[in-house]
């Protein structure tokens, strides 16, 4: 057995529950109605997709040790025609 370890991040939605996107994993998103089940789905998301990648004998993608963390900022436009 091999434990892997994987940045999440839970993104809030307007409608209710969380998105949720894995940044090493670039095209894995899951989402869940509450924060448990948000994190379920991302450690079923991980495990699906890594079992896949071993099957079909591709690497498992490395997490970056060093991570920067997001940087948050509002954006401000102006519309013309609104």
């Amino acid at each position: 057995m091999k434990l892997l370890n994987y940045t999440v991040f839970f993104e809030p939605l307007d409608e209710g529950g969380y998105m949720v996107v894995i940044p090493a994993l670039p095209g894995v998103i899951t989402c869940g109605v509450t924060l448990a089940e948000a994190r379920r789905m991302a450690k079923d998301a991980v495990k699906c997709h890594c079992e896949g990648l071993l099957k079909d004998g591709e690497p498992l993608p490395c997490e970056l040790p060093n991570r920067r963390k997001p940087v948050r900022e509002t954006v401000r436009v102006e519309l013309r025609y609104a």
